[in-house]
């Protein structure tokens, strides 16, 4: 895997944390702890663009009562199933 080298400047505090983390051993490095961040970022902005995707089909195309009602059922039927 090919990969690119960055610089990022971190206030102190973040910088402590970010030790802290390498210290107690969640993480192997500073750089891996930076990659996990950025990773998760990635993972959070791509879950919001599908979020924004499905909210959108929803307006283009809303459900029917048909739909809504069948969902509705669906919903009470495994909250009954549900082993409360």
């Amino acid at each position: 895997m090919a990969s690119e080298q960055i610089a990022v400047r971190l206030p102190k505090d973040l910088l402590e944390k970010l030790d802290d983390l390498v210290r107690t051993g969640l993480y192997e490095s500073r750089a891996a702890a930076v990659r996990a961040g950025v990773e998760a970022i990635a993972q959070i902005e791509r879950r919001r663009e599908v979020d924004r995707s499905i909210i959108e089909g929803y307006r283009r195309k809303p459900p029917t009562h048909a739909e809504e009602a069948a969902a509705l059922e669906s919903l009470r039927e495994a909250i009954v199933e549900e082993p409360w």
